[in-house]
């Protein structure tokens, strides 16, 4: 049995730093039985440092994900906050900002980019962020990618990377607040994992892409403030998860699918200020947790259907659309809305002595209607305003003028 004793010395003896190919493993080796093996074997200690940096490398980024990033980055401007500066070393997992790493294989798995943030950086500069440039298709190379958040720069431009959706693991897809143009990726619905999907407050074009709707995981979709043109995809109930859905400020043509009444958990629904037609789908009342159902600023037509009226919306906006006929008198104690919102419409009759039996009505607005007759007293008229009622055909009472 022998003992190997190592240690590592200078080859011409000296202790003072110099070239490592000129440092060398001195290695003795010793038997028990108290004489020496005259042997000794020298190895130099460039070759251990070597393997050393290999065995520390796994601990960090791979250099090809450090590369992409560095990419990614060379895309970009950011003149004000210096968000980059950190983005050195060789170690992209190792306080880079924004960067997040799974922890065991060390892969980056989120870029977290927010323009609006109450980090300290911001806080110190006192002021949001601004960059220019585009999203360098150079992300798709980190293939671990679970979330990208590029939020609120107000600057980036150029279009979503179409192989974006190349990336199997991602969840989270935020690019909200810039100036990005083009089209949603045709192929979107590759995405299968995919949670969130937000790219509101920008400039894209184009059609929602039939592909969206394979997207079985999708709980919030943001589409709000673009171009986007064209109908709601026919089997858009096919995102069963979807819990939000805002497309409000759009060019959205043609009518409600049909479909929509199987998205059983969708709670916000907002639709405003589109183009989009037909008559509003008596199912839209019978939706489970429905709450907020924005319609207001389209070309609908046709009479209101008396389920929303009874149904569990709370924020019921219809105005400034085509509606016609009377108002359901249909409204009971489980009516309970924080805002009901009628106006610019061409609605007709009384209101509903019904309306007063609400267990609660915060806002109401029936102005700019062909109403008549007088405004019935008690909750919620006792507290509302006249600007809830005026240009009107012949309303009278209390808050305007006596009937």
């Amino acid at each position: 049995m022998a003992l190997y004793i190592c240690r590592c010395i200078h080859f011409h003896g000296r202790a003072a730093a110099c070239p490592l190919s000129d440092i060398f493993i001195y290695c003795s080796t010793h038997t028990f039985n108290g004489s020496e093996l005259k042997m000794r074997t020298v190895v130099p200690c460039l070759t251990i440092l070597l393997v050393l940096a290999v065995c520390s490398a796994v601990h960090g980024c791979p250099p090809s994900e450090r590369a992409a990033l560095l990419a990614f980055r060379a895309a970009l401007k950011e003149p004000y906050l210096g968000i980059f500066n950190s983005w050195t070393g060789d170690d992209c997992c190792n306080r880079w900002y924004g960067v997040s790493c799974d922890p065991v294989t060390h892969r980056v798995a989120d870029i977290n980019l927010r323009g609006e943030s109450e980090d300290p950086i911001f806080e110190r500069a006192h002021r949001t962020g601004f960059m220019t440039g585009y999203i360098s298709p150079a992300i798709c190379k980190l293939t671990r990618l679970s979330g990208v958040i590029i939020a609120d720069w107000k600057g980036i431009t150029g279009e979503i990377p179409r192989c974006i959706t190349s990336l199997p693991f991602l969840r989270i897809l935020d690019l909200i607040g810039n100036r990005l143009s083009g089209y949603l990726p045709a192929d979107i619905g590759r995405l299968h994992r995919l949670t969130v999907l937000n790219v509101a407050d920008n400039l894209i074009s184009g059609s929602i892409p039939a592909s969206l709707t394979a997207l079985p995981n999708l709980m919030h979709l943001d589409l709000r403030n673009n171009k986007i043109s064209g109908p709601l995809p026919r089997n858009f109930g096919n995102l069963r998860m979807l819990s939000r859905a805002l497309l409000s400020r759009n060019q959205i043509s043609g009518p409600l699918p049909a479909s929509i009444s199987r998205i059983y958990r969708l709670a916000d629904l907002d639709l405003s200020l589109n183009q989009l037609t037909g008559k509003i789908p008596e199912f839209m009342g019978r939706m489970a947790v429905l709450a907020t159902l924005n319609l207001d600023g389209n070309k609908f037509f046709g009479n209101i259907p008396p389920s929303l009226l009874v149904s569990g919306i709370s924020n019921l906006n219809l105005s400034r659309n085509y509606l016609t006929g009377e108002l359901p008198d249909v409204l009971g104690p489980r009516s309970y809305f924080t805002v009901l919102d009628l106006s610019y419409n061409n609605l007709k009759g009384r209101i509903p002595k019904s309306i007063s039996e609400a267990s609660y009505i915060g806002h109401l607005d029936l102005s700019h209607n062909h109403l008549c007759g007088p405004i019935p007293s008690g909750a919620p008229f006792d507290h509302l305003e006249a600007a809830s009622f005026v240009f009107n055909d012949c309303l009278c009472g209390k808050p305007l003028k006596p009937c």
